[in-house]
């Protein structure tokens, strides 16, 4: 059976860094494209970042570019997204997901087929 648990979420102050990471087990995720989304208060969920797993092409919202980065260690079965100059609007709770049909090109619009239970990130002063 499929798993993903996120961990590294927490409260930072605006301008801080965070680092999420994810373990996924029970499934081959050589196979799989893996990404980040994220429920922000008032907004419908969205995708953060993906990265595929083929020839790896990421793939970020535009508003996270230049601030958060995603990367995978497939023999550690971890996916990471590394989060820099925070603001309160990145405030949420962050879900990493995995999806096979992905592999190639990953797609922050969704579906995605598996998920994470989520990690809440606070930025705030």
């Amino acid at each position: 059976q499929a798993s993903l648990v996120e961990s590294g979420g927490g409260l930072v102050q605006p301008g801080g860094s965070l680092r999420l990471s994810c373990v996924m087990s029970g499934f081959t995720l050589d196979d799989y494209a893996v990404g980040w989304w994220r429920q922000v208060p008032g907004k419908e969920r969205e995708g953060v970042s993906c990265v595929s797993t083929r020839n790896p092409i990421t793939r970020n919202a535009d508003s996270v570019k230049g601030r958060f980065t995603i990367s995978r260690d497939n023999a550690k079965n971890t996916v990471f997204l590394q989060m820099t100059s925070l603001t309160p609007e990145d405030t949420g709770v962050y879900y990493c997901v995995a999806d096979e049909k992905y592999k190639n090109v990953c797609g922050l619009n969704g579906p995605w087929d598996l998920w994470g239970q989520g990690t809440q990130v606070t930025v705030s002063s």
